[in-house]
C-alpha cells in the first residue's frame, strides 16, 4: 500500500501544480478577453485568432484544471445529502461515483479524444473562420485534462482505499 501511496502523492503534486499554473491562465484569459474588446471597440479591428484564443484558454481553465478540483474535493456535491452520512459511507459513496461514473467517462473520452486528436493533427486542421488557429491544440487540452482526471481519481481510490483499510483496523481492534 506504501507504494500506491507514494503514487497517490506524486499524482497530487503533478495536479497541484498544473492547477496552479492554470490559475495563472485565468489572468491571461481575463487580459486577452480585455484586449479584444478594447481594440474592437476602440479601432473597429478584430481577428477570429484573438477569439479562438479566448476560447482555447477559456477551455484550457477547466479541462486542465479539472483534476485539481478533484484533488481538493472543491467539486460540486449535494451537501445536504452528504453531511448526513458518516465519512465512512462517503468514502463508499465517492468511490462507487467514480468506478461507476468517472472512470467510465474518463476512458470513453481519453479512447474517442485521442481518435478525435489524431485525424485533427493528420490532417493540419484549421478553423473554418479566416484567421483561425490550428484546432489540434484544443483537442488535445481534451485528452490531457481528461487524462489528468483520470489519474487524479486514481489518486483518490487509493485514498478511500486507504481510509476504508485504517478504519477496519481500527474497527477490529
Amino acid at each position: 500500500m506504501k507504494a500506491l501511496l507514494a503514487l497517490s502523492a506524486g499524482i497530487d503534486r503533478l495536479n497541484t501544480w498544473i492547477g496552479r499554473c492554470v490559475g495563472w491562465l485565468v489572468l491571461l484569459v481575463t487580459l486577452v478577453s480585455a484586449y479584444n474588446a478594447v481594440v474592437r471597440k476602440a479601432f473597429n479591428i478584430s481577428t477570429n485568432g484573438l477569439l479562438e484564443i479566448q476560447w482555447y484558454l477559456f477551455g484550457a481553465v477547466f479541462l486542465l484544471g479539472a483534476a485539481f478540483t478533484l484533488k481538493d474535493n472543491a467539486h460540486v456535491r449535494i451537501d445536504i445529502l452528504s453531511s448526513r452520512f458518516s465519512n465512512k459511507t462517503r468514502a463508499l459513496i465517492d468511490i462507487i461515483g467514480y468506478v461507476l461514473f468517472i472512470l467510465p467517462l474518463v476512458c470513453f473520452v481519453l479512447y474517442h479524444g485521442s481518435l478525435f486528436l489524431y485525424n485533427s493533427y493528420s490532417i493540419h486542421e484549421y478553423s473554418a473562420d479566416a484567421g483561425g488557429l490550428l484546432r489540434w491544440p484544443a483537442k488535445a487540452l481534451i485528452v490531457i485534462g481528461f487524462a489528468l482526471l483520470g489519474l487524479q481519481v486514481l489518486s483518490e481510490l487509493i485514498k478511500k482505499a486507504d481510509y476504508l483499510k485504517h478504519l477496519r483496523a481500527e474497527q477490529s481492534s
